[in-house]
């Protein structure tokens, strides 16, 4: 089995570059003939995945957190070339949380290449989306609002682990207010004044935060959260309840299931997909159902 995996060495606070040598040696221990190409600073990843001529590849890998991922998908859409492998992953960034589909932790790397050599593929959803002008697409989660002010100051805090998302959070809160909006969800407008929305495809974001536990990564439907306008303390009492997904017992959280769904806020703000801070609202998301190739777990 041919592989390329796309790596970022600066994954996890440049945890990544320290395991490259073992994850190279023990591809080698398991026959599995894997070419490695590093990413060299944000966009990369993008470029390679798009640029590569895959045919001769039994999988595309990406190695990295959601970010290296998120960059790896983008670039498979982007490819021109006729015959496309299925997508794989080795976690080993800050923000791992499509890993939790797969079952895995940030130490499982051996596993995730055991998975990979096992060459067992599942067609998963991805979200295909357009703001400022882009076409682009996501795995796991696009977030606006309180979800972008946090994903924004995590960038710096990264260093931290996942405890960076959680101070983020707790930062924020000092500055938290609501914001007027429209949504369209499969045709229907309605507005609301929100705090956040986040759109997911996968359950978890940021690693640890069950924000979808509806989710369901092939089920052809968008999992909107919607947190309406309440109080700092009410919120802190809520953000614990996160990490286990009862949050969406609250009355202020709204959670809907759709195929489709735009946004507009009363002014523009910034986007994070998978991590990413990438574009501003307006945004219209729609699911493309098993659209992707994807190495999976038995």
């Amino acid at each position: 089995m041919r592989i390329l995996v796309i790596y970022n060495p600066m994954a996890g606070a440049g945890r990544a570059e320290k395991l490259l040598p073992d994850i190279k040696a023990y591809c080698e221990k398991i026959n599995l003939n894997a070419e490695f190409q590093l990413t060299e600073y944000p966009g990369h990843a993008v470029e390679l995945a798009s640029r590569t001529n895959l045919l001769g590849y039994d999988a595309l890998v990406a190695s990295g957190g959601d970010g290296t991922l998120y960059e790896v998908v983008n670039g498979y859409y982007l490819n021109k070339t006729e015959y496309k492998p299925p997508v794989g992953l080795i976690p080993n960034g800050t923000g791992n949380a499509f890993m939790k589909e797969l079952n895995l932790s940030r130490e499982d790397w051996q596993k995730a290449i055991d998975i990979i050599a096992s060459n067992r593929v599942r067609m998963i959803d991805t979200c295909r989306y357009i703001a400022d002008n882009q076409c682009l697409h996501f795995v796991n989660a696009l977030g606006t609002g309180f979800i972008a002010q946090i994903g924004k100051l995590a960038v710096p805090l990264k260093w931290l682990g996942n405890a960076a998302y959680t101070i983020a959070t707790l930062i924020k809160l000092i500055t938290l207010r609501a914001h007027k909006i429209e949504l369209i969800i499969d045709g229907v407008t309605s507005e609301r004044e929100s705090v956040f929305v986040e759109i997911s495809n996968s359950r978890y974001t940021g690693t640890t935060f069950l924000i979808a536990p509806k989710a369901r990564i092939d089920d052809g439907k968008l999992d909107v959260i919607i947190l309406n306008k309440l109080g700092r303390f009410r919120l802190i009492r809520l953000f614990k309840t996160i990490f286990d997904g009862s949050h969406i017992n609250y009355p202020e959280i709204e959670y809907i299931q759709a195929q489709k769904v735009a946004l507009k806020e009363s002014e523009p703000r910034e986007l994070v997909p998978d991590g990413e801070l990438i574009g501003k609202t307006p945004v219209s998301v729609e699911c493309l159902k098993q659209d992707l190739a994807f190495l999976w777990p038995k």
